[in-house]
């Protein structure tokens, strides 16, 4: 009977020593590989696959969107949305409650001039392959006539879809209808202001209390307030080039920015109000938790104690099968 014991005993140390919780959580740097990828305008962090973040072209690419695993970089999945007609200037994606991506067609880089622009929404699929799937095209204008934006959310609780435009004295949070309608036009107003930046993208915490938007150098934190946002603290941002995205990580503890261009980064910093308790501070790294270069990773140490304890229950049973 010992090798039973042999083979649970390597099973569950197989377990207890497996990747790092953090390489399936995507809250680590990462590149985006894929040479269609150029330039990369929003990012949303997947609710259903751990580690997959969506992305999209800014414009001139079509209807596609892409599913992009932060543990490789790599493409793992290209969505065509059937149903659109052709995209103008695709700049944000966001995630809402019900399973379903929000993709906002929503720049205007002649400076407000379209009488109307789109969000598009399909089901998050189940399954991560190249597909065409059938998107709801909506129409989108403004209460206070035609605008450049980059920047739209969808609220985790509510659905409600806001949007904040791009204007480098500022802009607003412009909140859409309870709910948007495939039939006539989304009349979209503005809430609150959003100063002192020029807003490339947005996210919403994924508790719903804290809205995040940032602009090429810099983002400012704001607590939700039923929409009444209240601002919190500004915001470093990496470095990155033209910083053009950022998302929440899908546990809420990280923030993921990106930016326009090939070979493109994505880097982590913790969210705000997070004490870094749970994580390393600053670029998200897995540094070690004594601060030198030989010590063992949280995850790490943790999985080594269970293997440990593991070990001597093995032995243990193996003890009392000989006295008997």
């Amino acid at each position: 009977m010992r090798r039973p014991f042999a083979l649970l005993a390597a099973a569950l140390l197989t377990g207890a020593l497996a990747v790092p919780a953090s390489a399936a959580d995507g809250d680590e740097k990462f590149t985006i590989k894929d040479p269609r990828i150029t330039e990369s305008s929003g990012l949303a962090a997947s609710r259903q696959h751990p580690g997959i973040y969506w992305t999209h072209n800014d414009s001139d690419d079509g209807a596609y969107l892409y599913a992009v695993d932060s543990a490789t970089g790599e493409t793992v999945a290209t969505i065509t949305m059937s149903g659109v007609g052709s995209p103008r200037d695709v700049e944000a994606i966001s995630i809402g409650p019900d399973g379903q991506i929000y993709v906002g067609d929503i720049g205007d880089n002649l400076g407000g001039t379209w009488p109307y622009v789109w969000i598009y929404r399909l089901p998050e699929p189940k399954n991560l392959r190249d597909q065409t799937i059938k998107a709801t095209q909506y129409v989108v204008k403004y209460s206070d006539g035609a605008r450049d934006a980059e920047s739209l959310v969808v609220h985790p609780k509510t659905g409600r879809v806001y949007i904040v435009d791009k204007n480098e004295k500022g802009g607003h949070l412009y909140e859409g209808p309870a709910r948007l309608s495939p039939s006539g036009t989304n009349l979209f107003r503005p809430i609150a202001a959003v100063p002192d930046l020029e807003a490339t993208d947005a996210t919403l915490s994924p508790d719903g209390e804290h809205l995040v938007v940032r602009s090429y150098f810099g983002a400012i934190a704001y607590d939700w307030n039923g929409g009444k946002i209240k601002k919190k603290e500004r915001l470093g941002v990496p470095f990155l080039g033209q910083g053009e995205s950022v998302t929440y990580t899908a546990d809420g503890k990280k923030l993921m920015y990106g930016a326009e261009g090939a070979d493109s980064p994505v880097e982590p910093q913790d969210a705000p109000g997070d004490d870094g308790s749970d994580a390393p501070s600053g670029s998200g790294s897995s540094a070690t938790s004594d601060g030198g270069g030989g010590g063992l990773s949280g995850n790490l140490k943790t999985g080594a104690i269970v293997a440990g304890a593991v070990l001597v229950a093995v032995l243990a049973l193996r003890g009392l099968r000989r006295r008997r």
